[in-house]
Parts: C-alpha cells; sequence; structure tokens
C-alpha cells in the first residue's frame, strides 16, 4: 500500500462515522494486524487495536470453514456498552467499527459493506 491512499481511506472513515449516527469510531488494518489509518477515541492503542482485528478475523474465518458456515462475513462483538464489528476491505485490509449499544445494525452493515467496497478499491 502506498501512503498517498491514506488520506483517501482517512476520508472514506470519516464519511462512514458522518452518515452513520451510531458508528462511534473506525480504524483500517491490514490483514497482518498493523494499522493502516484509523479514528478511533483517545486511550485506545492503534497498535493494539490493529493486532486483536486481525487475529480476531482470522480465527473467525478460520471457525466459519471448519463449521462449513461459508464465506465469513464479518464479525460482531457484543459488549454491554456496544458493538465492535469487523469486516474485510479486500485482500489486504480490515475495517473495524466500534458503535453505541442501541445501534441499527443492518443500517452499519450496509455502511459498512459499502466502505469496504472503497477502501478495497483502494489498496
Amino acid at each position: 500500500m502506498t501512503v498517498n491512499r491514506i488520506p483517501q481511506i482517512e476520508e472514506i472513515l470519516r464519511e462512514l462515522e458522518l452518515t452513520t449516527s451510531q458508528v462511534e469510531a473506525s480504524a483500517v488494518v491490514s490483514v497482518e494486524g498493523l494499522p493502516i489509518c484509523s479514528a478511533m477515541p483517545l486511550g485506545v492503542d492503534d497498535g493494539i487495536l490493529a493486532a486483536m482485528t486481525a487475529t480476531i478475523l482470522s480465527v473467525a474465518e478460520r471457525a466459519a470453514g471448519e463449521l462449513a458456515r461459508g464465506k465469513l462475513n464479518r464479525v460482531l462483538v457484543e459488549g454491554g456498552d456496544g458493538y465492535f464489528i469487523i469486516s474485510s476491505a479486500g485482500r489486504d485490509a480490515i475495517l473495524a467499527v466500534l458503535t453505541k449499544s442501541k445501534t441499527n445494525l443492518g443500517m452499519v452493515f450496509l455502511a459498512m459493506d459499502r466502505a469496504c467496497e472503497k477502501i478495497s478499491k483502494l489498496l
């Protein structure tokens, strides 16, 4: 990935957060677990987030395959204060999103799918 793509990816993340009010934060990380760019709240370590995101996606893809569930669409982690949602953004990147607890997940999934498509074209 070239560095000159980062402003375009940042714009996609800003658009995701502006058009989907339930999205509180977002990040794009590499499948190797390295941060590409993020709009995460203060106190969230981009490096740790990237490593966890890649690990979770890798394990979920393996589980989906082993359990004959087909191609993995997304991973959803539900906590008391909201959701952490992970989705592949092409072969080389992963989109991670934090949302509020009372969220219209269908709208978030749709917005994430659109963002992932744009990101995959850039990378």
